[in-house]
């Protein structure tokens, strides 16, 4: 499978790995950074599935 028929969470993960390593970003800051991320994100997630509740 191409990377052009991949679905758009693989491109987008590829994209950011592409983007954390072309800034030459450490493994340890990158991951305290996407922990952040992926936390931020979660929590928007469970707010719109809570409000799609009501």
């Amino acid at each position: 499978m191409s990377l052009d028929q991949a679905p758009e969470h693989i491109k987008l993960a590829v994209d950011l790995i592409e983007l954390l390593e072309e800034n030459n970003i450490a493994p340890s800051v990158a991951v305290d950074a996407l922990t952040i991320v992926l936390r931020d994100f979660q929590q928007k997630l469970e707010s719109i599935d809570s409000d799609d509740s009501k």
